[in-house]
């Protein structure tokens, strides 16, 4: 969340930001909250301090008259300060539900607007290929190819979920370690996460747990949250410990499954692999120091698009609009690459994304470390994403299909499949 105090001295700023990103928030009533649970704490250290110098009182040497007094002081304060406690809670609770709904500033270099035609593209690499041949999209190919099966999941699972089969489970394999070497030779520690995380881990990040906008799964009885993404718990990996400076940036790489209910999510290009309520990813997370977090988005921005590039796709990079970005991000680039599968003549579809979160999550978190100064200050929070391995699959089998049925691999990933070419079945 946002500074209160900033958002208290700068309410204008703050609420005109809130409206560039489409999100409905009350200012006015935030700061009120704040300023009303700020007086109360005031109140309630005043009591707590009533209470020690009556305890202090107590040990003199006093009059039976005195004493009593002081006894009866004593139980009044002893009542009051539970009942205080319970108040300051109250409203704690309510201002921080309520500014929780805050987004985060924006960079201003962020486009104003809404929906895609609001991205700015940044840049085209790459040429889209061309094919002599009818076009295939990537259920066609997987059918044909006995790689995918989303008939037998739905009836073991549900809609959205799939199986895959063959040489799409060693290439999701060679995806997932590709991945993980490029960002080892970037410095990231290679992780594997866990795929349930606390609820207030989840909302610490950012992400909604419950209620209907939410896309996660949350599991009965309170045990937790299924990760949409390992964002989540490496966000939550430091959690309020104090990071020393030369600790930072520490950049980390977390393999995870990512469960999503993507409600509301529909479409003709929804359909297939590209959105699912279950896929395996790499994502990159960093704490950074505030001086340093604008150069670290272009960094993981640069990985990402090295990624890319070694899978040989061609693909646009967008900075997204402010009506787009999620709550936390400062500012947001998206890769789209190339799906010849999509429409008549294929269109970009997103693959990855990397984001500046500045200090919204770590002030959720806790998350801090201490300056030149040794002054704890909350870090920098970001992530972006290296493999969402069912949206590369897209990629792969669409660009890499062949005339006689077959799917070219791209020569990075051979190596670790052990194959270059997915054979057309007879």
């Amino acid at each position: 969340m946002l500074d209160l105090k900033f958002v208290r001295d700068n309410q204008d700023l703050v609420q005109r930001n809130a409206e560039l990103r489409n999100v409905q928030v009350d200012i006015p009533e935030i700061v009120k909250l704040y300023d009303q649970r700020n007086s109360l704490l005031g109140e309630l250290e005043s009591l707590r301090n009533q209470r020690n110098e009556n305890a202090r009182q107590m040990k003199q040497k006093l009059t039976d008259d005195d004493r009593a007094a002081l006894i009866q002081e004593g139980r009044r304060i002893k009542e009051q300060i539970p009942e205080m406690e319970s108040h300051v809670k109250r409203i704690e609770d309510e201002l921080f539900l309520k500014a929780g709904s805050v987004p985060n500033l924006t960079h201003p270099d962020v486009p104003v607007g809404n929906g895609e035609e609001s991205n700015k593209v940044l840049k085209h690499v790459s040429t889209p290929p061309r094919f002599d041949f009818p076009v295939k999209d990537h259920l066609e190919l997987g059918t044909e190819l006995d790689l995918i099966d989303f008939d037998s999941a739905a009836q073991v699972s549900g809609t959205k979920f799939y199986y895959l089969k063959n040489e799409a489970v060693f290439l999701e394999l060679a995806l997932i370690r590709y991945a993980m070497d490029v960002l080892k030779r970037h410095g990231f520690v290679p992780m594997i996460t866990p795929d349930i995380a606390r609820e207030e881990v989840v909302s610490g990040i950012g992400f909604s747990p419950r209620g209907p906008e939410s896309n996660i799964y949350t599991l009965e009885g309170n045990e937790g949250c299924l990760v949409g993404t390992a964002e989540i718990t490496l966000g939550g990996y430091v959690g309020s410990r104090i990071l020393k400076h030369d600790e930072l940036p520490l950049k980390l790489a977390g393999f995870s499954h990512c469960f999503r209910r993507e409600a509301g999510a529909a479409g003709q290009f929804s359909k297939g692999l590209y959105r699912v309520h279950q896929f395996s990813k790499v994502e990159m997370f960093v704490y950074t120091a505030p001086d340093q977090s604008e150069a670290m988005l272009e960094q993981l921005l640069t990985i990402e698009e090295e990624i890319a590039q070694g899978l040989g796709l061609a693909y646009r990079v967008v900075d997204t609009c402010t009506g787009d970005l999620g709550g936390p991000a400062y500012r947001k680039y998206d890769i789209e690459a190339w799906m010849p599968g999509r429409g008549e003549s294929g269109e970009y579809g997103e693959i990855t994304s990397t984001s500046n979160c500045t200090d919204y999550q770590a002030r959720r978190l806790g998350t801090r470390y201490r300056d030149a100064n040794g002054k704890p200050q909350h870090v920098h929070m970001l992530n972006g994403t290296a493999i969402a391995v069912s949206r590369a699959l897209v990629c792969i089998l669409e660009n890499g299909q062949q005339r006689d049925g077959s799917v070219r691999i791209p020569e990075t990933l051979v190596p670790y499949c052990g194959f270059d070419v997915i054979p057309a079945r007879t």
